[in-house]
C-alpha cells in the first residue's frame, strides 16, 4: 500500500518501490543522475543543482528581511527605553505604561516571527528540501564513506 506521506522514505524502510528519488523521475530542477565517484563530489553536485539553489534562495528571501525587521524593532525598543524614559513611562491603561506594552510586543513579535518562519518553511521549502535529501541519499548509496 503506497504511503502519501512526504516524510516517509520507502526505500529506507526496506519496502522498496520507485519513489521521488528514483533515477529519471522527471522532476524539474532535480539533481542529475550521473554517477560520481565520491561523496564530496555528490554533495558539490547537489549544491550546484537548481533545486538546491531555489531552496537556499527562498530561505534567504524570508530570513534576511525578517531578521532585519525584528532586529530594528528590538533596537528601537532599547533605544526608546534609554533615550525617552518619559515616553516609556506614559500610562496607557491604569498601571500599564508604554514600556510594558512595547515589552509585551517584543514577546508577541517573537512568537509571530517563529510561527511565520515555520509556516514559510512548511509551505515553500520543506518538500523541495526533502526531495533533495532523497536524491542525495540515492546518489550516495553504495559510495564508500571516507
Amino acid at each position: 500500500m503506497p504511503v502519501d506521506d512526504p516524510w516517509y522514505d520507502a526505500t529506507a524502510s526496506g519496502r522498496g518501490g520507485a519513489g521521488p528519488g528514483a533515477p529519471g523521475d522527471g522532476r524539474p530542477g532535480a539533481v542529475p543522475r550521473q554517477r560520481v565517484h565520491s561523496t564530496a563530489e555528490i554533495y558539490l553536485e547537489v549544491q550546484r543543482s537548481p533545486a538546491f539553489q531555489e531552496v537556499r534562495s527562498r530561505y534567504r528571501r524570508f530570513v534576511f528581511p525578517a531578521a532585519l525587521v525584528f532586529l530594528l524593532w528590538y533596537l528601537a525598543y532599547v533605544v526608546a527605553a534609554t533615550a525617552a524614559p518619559g515616553l516609556m513611562a506614559r500610562p496607557v491603561a491604569g498601571a500599564v505604561n508604554v514600556a510594558m506594552v512595547a515589552g509585551l510586543g517584543q514577546f508577541l513579535t517573537t512568537f509571530l516571527l517563529t510561527w511565520a518562519y515555520a509556516r514559510h518553511a512548511r509551505l515553500r521549502r520543506d518538500r523541495t528540501a526533502l526531495e533533495l535529501r532523497w536524491d542525495t541519499q540515492e546518489m550516495t548509496r553504495g559510495v564508500a564513506q571516507p
